[in-house]
């Protein structure tokens, strides 16, 4: 069974903004990142998956549930971490997530004992008691988290998780999401607009821009080697680029590194090989490059750079 399955899903604010315009999706199980611009309609989507918000026309199931239909039943199978600070500040985060755990079905002292295990587990245990108004944006994105993850849902929806945080903030915040995946079994759904994070964390990549449905598929696939040698010598990379190109390969220089394109003409290796010899160079790196997805939204990126710029 699909984790989600959506059919013409369209919502409409007004007569002039179109957030969601026909979308056709299918998202298996697993760690799935949303992919798209500030206001290509990721967080339109998870709320009308949530059943926060009523499609203006169109169908989707969650885990099988209509949301249309279904919205109470499905709600208690799902956990939603906003992107905004939302939080009370005058109760402490052990206070506030037993009262989401319990809101979500838990009796009292079973959402006492999962808040304990949850707090734990995204590093709040140690702060649970203090009152929230004295947190940090990280400590605040950390309690967010485990309110959605507090009921052992099947499926947990991300909005922005790194929002607001600092870099070594995001690494930790992004760790945790990746270690939520692994080790509870739970399905994700992560919208961000920054792709090295989706990247990082992520099995599956969907690509909405403007409502549309741009393109889907394993990471893997918008990762995949490309045909470009980067190569690194114990010398001058625009001496080796030049001698390159006078033997006939297309290449650039990126700082410290010479790249070669391939183009079907296996000989680079050899040439590479015949260069250096010839201009005393050593051969520190010679490594096939890997496309990354900011390679994909780029002008001159492959796939759907094209679509999505």
């Amino acid at each position: 069974m699909a984790l989600i399955e959506t059919q013409q899903l369209t919502k409409r604010y007004g007569e002039t903004v179109l957030a969601l315009n026909g979308l056709d999706l299918v998202v298996e199980p697993g760690i799935t990142g949303l992919v798209g611009a500030n206001g290509a309609g990721k967080s339109t989507l998870i709320k009308i998956l949530l059943g926060l918000l009523e499609p203006t026309s169109g169908d989707a199931t969650v885990l099988g549930y209509d949301i249309a239909r279904e919205g109470p039943v499905l709600r208690q199978y799902v956990g939603y971490m906003p992107e905004h600070d939302c939080l009370p500040g005058d109760v402490s985060a052990t206070e506030f997530v037993a009262h989401m755990a319990q809101i979500n079905g838990l009796p009292r002292a079973a959402a006492r004992e999962r808040t304990a295990e949850t707090l734990r587990h995204v590093g709040l245990f140690e702060e649970r008691y203090r009152e929230m108004r004295g947190y940090s944006t990280g400590m605040k994105q950390r309690v967010k988290l485990a309110q959605a993850l507090v009921h052992d849902p099947r499926v947990l929806f991300l909005d922005e998780p790194t929002n607001g945080l600092d870099p070594a903030g995001r690494d930790e915040m992004l760790d945790l999401v990746r270690r939520t995946g692994a080790e509870f079994g739970i399905s994700i759904i992560m919208a961000s607009h920054l792709l090295g994070e989706i990247e990082r964390v992520c099995e599956y990549l969907v690509v909405i821009d403007g409502g549309h449905l741009l393109q889907q598929g394993p990471l893997g696939d918008f990762t995949a080697a490309m045909g470009v040698l980067a190569v690194e010598v114990e010398g001058e990379a625009a001496v080796l680029a030049a001698n390159l190109r006078e033997r006939g390969l297309r290449v650039e220089v990126e700082g410290r590194m010479v790249l070669v394109a391939l183009e079907g003409d296996e000989r680079a290796f050899d040439l590479i090989r015949d260069s250096c010899a010839d201009l005393g160079f050593g051969l520190v790196r010679l490594e096939r490059r890997r496309q990354n997805l900011e390679d994909l939204f780029r002008p001159t990126g492959r796939g759907t750079a094209h679509a999505a710029s």
